[in-house]
């Protein structure tokens, strides 16, 4: 798997989600077996580059190439000057962003907002290509199927941005008007991707193994890459990647295992965020991470009410300890909701 002239560990890649994929869990998601993973979003508005959000989102210090940074903006020449300022600031990828639903981005004509203005849409991307070529860095596109049902132009926009250089497109199966509602469709990822020669990334549901092979079949994509269905369980990389070498279902890490996995990420989190910011941000995690768990509800509620990061990271021992006393593993794949939905959306693979 190329991305330009960069060679990837393998075609699974973890998603870029604000407030989620900081530079800690982009590491721990690489070291659980994700080949390629993509920053938070950064602003292309000048003034904003030297806030603590922005400085913290472009901190790269200690993580494994390629190093990955998606930019959002509605104006062309921003565009290619953040591109520039994150290429010196480390960058060796550009991604754009023309995927993200939210209202406080799409209500300033950004992220998918821009597939509703597909000259406006190309003059971007033709800029950060050319803010990118003489430093040999590839410019990638994310994107979803369309702005409505009645809108999909995601076949077009590849074509596009194709035409303008960008080396890989990937595409979340879902239009901006569902936001993260209902279920993923694959057929315009497999258009796309049989529209153009570039690689197409399929996102969207992808949260089992099975589900990994199913999509990457139907739609014919160079790779896959998951959001959601890693918050909490940044291993489903290594039991995808061992499904797709193997055909067997890997077991899942035994609990003193995630909780080594899971201290040391807290540390790594506390180190960028400092105490008091990186003891709240990380009680998101912490909640995915236990979430499912016996006891998970009530421990989630205790930690929401530890200030301290070693009372907090202590609190996180503890309970995982109790877990491995009591010979409690971790839940496997949800197996039968997944096979629900693998016999809806591709009967003849379920």
């Amino acid at each position: 798997m190329r991305i330009g002239h960069i060679t990837l560990a393998n075609r699974l890649f973890a998603a870029p989600m604000a407030g989620v994929t900081d530079r800690p869990f982009r590491m721990l998601c690489k070291k659980l077996g994700a080949g390629y993973a993509v920053s938070e979003m950064v602003t292309s508005r000048r003034e904003l580059w030297n806030s603590l959000k922005t400085s913290r989102r472009a901190d790269h210090r200690g993580e494994s190439d390629p190093i990955a940074v998606q930019i959002a903006g509605t104006d062309a020449a921003m565009m290619a000057e953040a591109a520039a300022y994150n290429v010196e600031r480390g960058a060796q990828i550009i991604d754009i962003n023309m995927g993200c639903p939210a209202k406080k981005v799409c209500s300033k004509w950004a992220g998918s907002a821009l597939m509703q203005d597909e000259p406006l849409a190309t003059a971007i991307i033709e800029a950060v290509v050319a803010a990118c070529a003489p430093h040999g860095v590839p410019v990638t596109l994310k994107m979803r199927t369309g702005w409505c049902a009645s809108e999909r132009n995601a076949v077009r926009i590849a074509r596009l941005a194709e035409a303008a250089g960008v080396a890989m497109v990937t595409v979340h199966g879902r239009t901006r008007e569902q936001g993260y509602g209902g279920e993923a469709e694959y057929d315009t990822i497999a258009a796309v991707k049989a529209a153009v020669a570039i690689p197409v990334v399929a996102n969207g549901d992808i949260d089992s193994p099975r589900k990994a092979r199913a999509v990457l079949e139907a739609t014919k994509a160079d790779a896959i890459m998951i959001g959601r269905a890693a918050q909490g369980r940044p291993w489903i990389f290594r039991e995808i990647a061992h499904y797709l070498a193997t055909g067997e279902e890997l077991e899942a890490p035994e609990t003193l295992q995630a909780k080594a996995w899971l201290t040391e990420h807290l540390h790594d989190h506390y180190g960028l965020y400092g105490e008091l910011s990186g003891v709240r941000s990380a009680r998101k995690h912490i909640g995915w991470a236990v979430h499912g768990l016996p006891g998970g509800a009530a421990f989630r509620d205790q930690m929401n009410r530890i200030d301290e990061a070693t009372a907090q990271l202590r609190a996180v021992e503890e309970f995982f300890d109790r877990l491995a006393d009591t010979h409690t593993r971790l839940p496997a794949t949800r197996r039968a909701a997944n096979d629900d939905h693998l016999a809806r959306d591709f009967p003849q693979q379920a």
